[in-house]
């Protein structure tokens, strides 16, 4: 007899409909009108990211008590329904349906106006409408091509078997390596980016998968909670153990972009549509923390001796790299590729912690990163010239005189990612540093305050740059942003400051759901 396992359908509620809605965009793309096609996809992406975030919501209320949420397994244990899956989930939604909001105004132009610029107005009918109406249908493929990304990011939140992990990283890898190459303006350096974040990747996939074979060897199973009790008070087989940790790690540390595993991020940073680069800069650092804490937090929470130092290091290194590297920099994409990578060591400063605390902090600093880094990238795409946006700092002098309330909410973004008081990024980095604090890892803290005097520099520099320093020639143009960017980076700025000012709601929120199941 063949025993199925129990299926808790309405925990994976917010999981089933983002790949039920990517399986109907597919359809859209097959199927309809084309002059339509792409707001008809624009709608049925965010609808379908709207009805996850409320199935998220039902299903947290519905499991909350006096107690707590009441977690549990299901689809035989694979899959975990806890606070933190479902936080996070929820985190992708939001986070994946402003980065939606932001694709759905950038479009590919064929007259060569853009990687993703408007759309030109052409005649009805005119071989140049008909071209125009190719392009923007091809284009649109890229939506059900993001619901799949973010549906492997949900997954991968959630995953409770190492096998079903290692799926659900190559459901969310293989659409981002399709959008990074899918830049006209920049193609060749778009595919170049591309081809190089795909060969990486499979490398760290490959690493991801040859620790799952070396762990399966030592405790004879994927399963993380069972990992945990073979780990428990045994010392046989700890080379297969360690080695297979490490080598899981590799593939998790990968997507996190931290150092070593680094290199990929400013090439497909520069390469990729600035729209996508803003949403593989937010919503895979959610996920692939989200993985990297259920790994350690529950199959390696007895080896705290053995992972924490290793770490630590990594921690301290990628601050101190990613913030050095970043000061080198003149390209503005490029320079947020590299804060991304030292952001990445600030967040490890909390995982490292391995308390309850750590978790907390690290949950909490994923969200606002997210927010500010995409805010920050919608403000790229609106200086451009002749050759698309203009991202070289040389070209942000003096934007502070003709645009300041653009040069503004970029500068909110910057603060936010220097840690300045009453903006997110403050308390960020005050809950990480102090969870490292709590856990007697105040040598990787001090690292971490000169790190951020160092990546002070360069924030701040790009800000001296737009309100006290001249353009020198002719200016980029400062493109009119449309109802969709403008309410991308309205809202992210707003959040940005809300939560400097007032975090206790969200703070308090991340202790709450800061409990993983098993």
């Amino acid at each position: 007899m063949i025993s199925f396992p129990d299926i808790d359908y309405a925990g994976l509620s917010p999981l089933l409909i983002t790949v039920g809605g990517a399986l109907l965009a597919v359809l859209v793309a097959a199927f309809w009108p084309e002059r339509s096609r792409w707001w008809t996809q624009v709608a049925l992406t965010a609808l379908t990211l709207v009805a996850a975030l409320v199935a998220v919501v039902v299903v947290a209320e519905r499991r909350t008590d006096d107690a707590g949420l009441a977690a549990g397994l299901t689809a035989g244990g694979a899959v975990a329904v806890d606070g933190p899956a479902l936080f996070l989930q929820g985190a992708v939604a939001v986070l994946g349906l402003i980065g939606v909001i932001l694709m759905a105004e950038k479009r590919v132009d064929p007259s060569g106006g853009g990687a993703f610029s408007p759309a030109p107005a052409l005649p009805v009918g005119s071989r140049d409408d008909r071209k125009a109406v190719a392009s923007a249908t091809s284009l649109s493929d890229m939506f059900p091509i993001t619901l799949f990304a973010l549906s492997g990011m949900m997954l991968m939140t959630a995953a409770n078997n190492l096998l079903l992990m290692f799926v659900a990283l190559e459901l969310l890898s293989l659409p981002l390596y399709l959008m990074a190459g899918m830049s006209r303006r920049r193609r060749l350096a778009s595919q170049e980016s591309a081809i190089k974040y795909f060969l990486l990747g499979a490398f760290a996939s490959a690493f991801f998968a040859y620790g799952i074979a070396l762990l399966y060897g030592y405790g004879g199973t994927v399963n993380l909670s069972e990992l945990r009790e073979t780990t428990t008070g045994s010392e046989a087989g700890q080379v297969l153990l360690l080695v297979g940790a490490g080598l899981l790690t590799v593939g998790l540390l990968f997507k996190v972009a931290a150092v070593p595993f680094h290199s990929w991020t400013p090439d497909v940073y520069q390469g990729a549509p600035t729209s996508v680069t803003a949403l593989m800069a937010a919503v895979t650092k959610v996920a692939a923390f989200g993985a990297l804490l259920r790994v350690y937090y529950v199959a390696f929470i007895g080896l705290e001796w053995n992972w924490q130092p290793v770490l630590g290091v990594v921690a301290a290194v990628t601050m101190m790299i990613g913030s050095i590297l970043a000061i080198t920099q003149t390209d503005l994409k490029r320079m947020l590729a590299y804060s991304s990578v030292a952001q990445a060591g600030f967040i490890l400063v909390a995982v490292t912690a391995g308390t309850p605390g750590g978790l907390a902090a690290t949950l909490f600093y994923v969200v606002v990163y997210g927010l500010a880094v995409i805010g920050a990238f919608a403000v790229v795409t609106l200086i451009r010239d002749g050759e698309g946006e203009a991202t070289h700092l040389s070209r942000w002098a003096g934007l502070g005189q003709r645009s300041p309330l653009l040069a503004g909410l970029l500068a909110v973004f910057l603060f936010a990612f220097t840690g300045i008081p009453l903006t997110s990024g403050f308390i960020a980095k005050l809950t990480a540093f102090g969870a490292g604090i709590s856990a007697d890892l105040t040598w990787l803290v001090i690292v971490g305050v000169v790190a951020s005097a160092i990546a002070a520099f360069f924030y701040l520099r790009v800000v001296v740059l737009m309100f006290f320093t001249s353009a020198a020639g002719d200016p980029p143009a400062i493109a009119l942003p449309g109802i969709m960017t403008s309410l991308t980076v309205g809202v992210t700025a707003a959040a940005t400051i809300l939560i400097g000012v007032w975090p206790e709601p969200l703070l308090d929120l991340v202790q709450r759901v800061g409990v993983f199941v098993g």
